[in-house]
């Protein structure tokens, strides 16, 4: 597939397919970008920063990532612009090109399987463990989501929100995200979740 020219939006969290990203927008160049977006599909890349801010440029990049489609608008005081996407696909970037104003890079999608034998069983096996992790943590005061979200008849968009929703660390978003089998994206998921529980165990049996 040949590699095709597409915005760039860097940031310091990782959007997942299905998933979806609320932003504020106010630095010229990626207003410039969203004026430009909405003129045409409104579809952008969204990719994890390695090192860096968002706001400035000079950052170090991720280059998997998750195409984003804007799907609603607003403005803000200031100039400023509210906007909602949502995740469609990952892509890979093959090539960075010049910031002239905002990033761009030539992308490639990643391929995903519509769904395997075993995917609606590590689909109910990740939600237990998440229930499960989210439980322990509200023991001990945290502010947590939906414990028990209602999830997509979808295996393969199921998966993708317990991903979504899992209280993880950016890095290990990012893993699951270039994790290209999702049986083995969930069976992380599982190792990740139980990791992230026993934890939170350990802090309960210390009182």
């Amino acid at each position: 597939m040949k590699p095709r020219r597409l915005p760039i939006f860097p940031l310091q969290s990782v959007l997942f397919p299905h998933g979806v990203l609320p932003l504020q927008v106010f630095e010229p160049r990626f207003l410039e970008m969203m004026n430009e977006l909405l003129e045409g599909d409104g579809r952008f890349g969204s990719v994890l920063i390695e090192r860096g801010a968002e706001v400035g440029g000079g950052d170090h990049r991720f280059n998997a990532g998750t195409v984003a489609k804007v799907v609603r608008v607003g403005t803000l005081e200031g100039g400023r612009l509210a906007v909602v996407a949502v995740g469609i696909r990952r892509f890979r970037v093959t090539t960075w090109l010049p910031e002239d104003p905002y990033p761009n890079a030539l992308v490639t999608d990643l391929s995903e399987p519509s769904t395997t034998e075993q995917l609606p069983v590590r689909v109910q096996q990740a939600r237990r463990a998440y229930r499960r992790t989210l439980a322990l943590a509200t023991e001990l005061g945290s502010r947590v989501g939906d414990i028990d979200p209602e999830l997509p008849d979808s295996p393969v968009a199921a998966a993708w929100q317990l991903c979504d929703a899992a209280p993880l660390e950016q890095l290990d978003r990012q893993e699951l995200l270039e994790t290209d089998d999702p049986d083995a994206r969930l069976l992380r998921l599982l190792i990740l979740l139980g990791e992230r529980a026993d934890l939170l165990e350990a802090r309960l049996s210390a009182g």
